[in-house]
């Protein structure tokens, strides 16, 4: 994965075509890049970003980003109740407590990988 201003590409392989390609991941908007090597991709990948929010800019059309930063959460009341208390407990607000809490599971299932 490569990551630049907030977007992820996926980087793949063509064997045939002897080339690495992908795309810009986690939005509606279609942005791809290739190249040659993995330093050639990761260059692509960067240029594409930047050509496509520069046309955004250019068009007066808003760029899509990936995430909105709200992630919409359903759980039952009871879980409801053990989440507050618990974030009561740490003197955080139930979102302070899950956002630490989940990217800490997060990072330790990225770096599992």
């Amino acid at each position: 994965m490569l990551s630049y201003k907030g977007y992820t590409g996926q980087l793949e392989i063509d064997e045939e075509a002897g080339i690495l390609f992908g795309r810009v991941l986690d939005i509606r908007d279609v942005v791809t890049f290739q190249g040659d090597t993995v330093a050639e991709a990761k260059q692509a990948f960067q240029d594409s970003v930047d050509d496509y929010l520069e046309f955004c800019q250019e068009t007066g059309q808003e760029a899509d980003r990936p995430f909105s930063g709200k992630l919409p959460f359903r759980t039952t009341p009871e879980h409801h109740r053990q989440l507050f208390l618990a974030a009561t407990k740490t003197g955080k607000s139930i979102n302070a407590w899950m956002d630490d809490v989940l990217i800490k599971a997060a990072n330790k299932v990225i770096n599992s990988l």
